[in-house]
């Protein structure tokens, strides 16, 4: 059997990084993006001989377009595709600007969009893939003072339900991932008694790993998740039920 290839979408850091890794010992070809990461993402590979990284930003289509094309021309094909890339913002609604509110979209959202439709066309032609996005928690609930993020992960839940049924008929699983309260950088911000509250409310009494997180991704893109698809897994500890 042909070796499985993924392709993560801002697999540099965090969730991303550990999807990374954890892809890569499970016998996957991986290929990360990066943007600023440029550092993170080249010890990445170097740490796993055969791993590549592609620049790219996913507010420009182009720049998606042209990191799904070094991906294919250097593994000739792209099985999974994680969307993984994303921004924060906390921050009272009536205090959050127009241009903040849009870039969120931009990242989370449109570049997911951009994402799929350049790596749609071959799986479709294969007829198999899996694609797997990365939504939040506040995404399924939403949060105070996260009204522009919460939204935007709200949209990836959509648009993740909404390409599932799309394209099954092409034998493509389109699936989300929404993480709770993840140890990443995105949360380094937060105070211990911010840590500690939010330890109190999850039934697991504790912060959830980047690799337990991204161990939902690597069930997705497997074949015991062949039958799964539109679906949304939320690795959160029970925070949100």
């Amino acid at each position: 059997m042909a070796q499985k290839t993924v392709l993560i979408i801002g697999g540099s850091r965090g969730i991303g990084a550990a999807a990374s890794s954890l892809f890569y010992e499970n016998g996957y070809q991986v290929g990360i993006t990066y943007n600023k990461s440029k550092e993170a993402a080249q010890a990445l590979c170097t740490a796993h001989p055969g791993m590549e990284a592609f620049f790219c930003d996913v507010e420009s289509e182009t720049s998606v377009q042209e990191a799904v094309a070094q991906m294919t021309a250097t593994f000739g094909k792209i099985d999974v595709l994680i969307n993984n890339a994303g921004i924060a913002l906390m921050k009272l609604f009536t205090d959050t600007t127009s241009a903040e509110w849009e870039r969120m979209f931009r990242v989370n959202v449109t570049g997911a969009y951009y994402a799929c439709k350049a790596v749609l066309p071959q799986m479709i032609r294969r007829q198999s893939g899996r694609i797997i996005n990365v939504s939040s928690m506040w995404g399924q609930t939403g949060a105070s003072c996260e009204v522009a993020y919460s939204a935007s992960k709200a949209a990836v839940i959509g648009f993740t339900k909404a390409l599932a049924k799309e394209v099954g008929l092409s034998g493509i699983t389109v699936n989300c991932v929404a993480p709770g309260v993840i140890d990443t950088d995105m949360n380094a911000a937060l105070t211990e008694e911010d840590r500690a509250a939010l330890c109190k409310e999850t039934p697991l009494a504790r912060i959830g790993s980047a690799r337990e997180a991204a161990g939902a991704m690597l069930f997705l893109a497997g074949e015991h998740a062949s039958f799964i698809t539109g679906q949304v897994i939320a690795p959160n500890g029970g925070i949100v039920i």
